[in-house]
């Protein structure tokens, strides 16, 4: 399978467009359950919105996470050699740790400044997961 990916031309672009596809559904729905936190969208229950939003947003990681597996496997040792792909998976589990730092606190149902911060922070681990991801082809 993984020689498929090496051989078939249009092989690994397809994987990167799932790839980048669920990178776009989980980070477009955790900024979109964001700005409603932060106070766009007030007739929007946050519950709702939350069921739904975050529901995507674990659906395109799944994307993402089996996606990058299989490009991964296709290349370890050059991907394991390169920095951006070290930082990237550091940043993944830091964005696994407020993930799950978010919702053992329950989060979602204070909504207070840490909440909130947790939300930004999330962000911009997930945009520097992005940046390290792009920066792999040219390290």
């Amino acid at each position: 399978m993984f020689a498929a990916l090496k051989s078939h031309v249009w092989a690994y672009p397809v994987l990167e467009i799932v790839h980048i596809s669920g990178i776009a559904l989980l980070l477009g729905n955790l900024v979109l359950l964001e700005l409603r936190v932060f106070g766009l969208g007030a007739a929007l229950q946050v519950k709702e919105l939350a069921r739904l939003s975050l529901g995507v947003a674990f659906v395109g990681f799944g994307l993402a996470a089996a996606s990058g597996l299989l490009m991964f496997a296709s290349q370890p040792a050059e991907l394991l050699a390169n920095r951006a792909f070290t930082l990237k998976m550091l940043l993944l589990m830091a964005a696994g740790c407020n993930a799950a730092w978010f919702h053992a606190r329950e989060s979602l149902r204070k909504l207070d400044a840490l909440a909130r911060g947790q939300m930004v922070v999330s962000t911009l681990i997930w945009l520097a997961v992005v940046a390290c991801g792009r920066w792999i082809a040219y390290l």
